[in-house]
Order: structure tokens, then sequence, then C-alpha cells
């Protein structure tokens, strides 16, 4: 997945349902709000609540820096 693919525009969090962002690496989404991170494996994103990674506040920083 790339940052100019068009399924970001509809992908959303399955938990508050709110937009996602594709981290640098574009081997994940990720959920700002709440600190979660959604593996894309082979091209697919995993988007159910108990694919995401709950992330400390020091890994949010970076990802927000990058």
């Amino acid at each position: 997945m790339n940052p100019t693919d068009p399924l970001l525009k509809i992908l959303a969090c399955p938990i508050d349902k709110g937009p996602l962002s594709l981290v640098p690496d574009g081997s994940a989404l990720y959920n700002p709000r709440l600190h979660r991170r959604y593996p894309i494996v082979d091209g697919v994103p995993q988007l159910l609540p108990s694919s995401g990674e709950q992330l400390d506040e020091g890994e949010h920083r970076r990802l927000m820096s990058s």
C-alpha cells in the first residue's frame, strides 16, 4: 500500500471508526487517537480489533514526527 492509494480514504479504525494513516514504511495503518497500529500483510490491511497493537507514548511520538 502506498500513500496515494485511494483505499486509504475509505478505510477506518474498527474501534472508533475514524480515519487511519499509513505509517512511513507502508507496513501498517495507524490510529493516532487510540495509539493503535494495524499491520498490512501481503498488501491487505488487518483491520480486526484483535489485530491492532497498542503503542506506548514514545512510539506514538516517533510515528507522528515521521
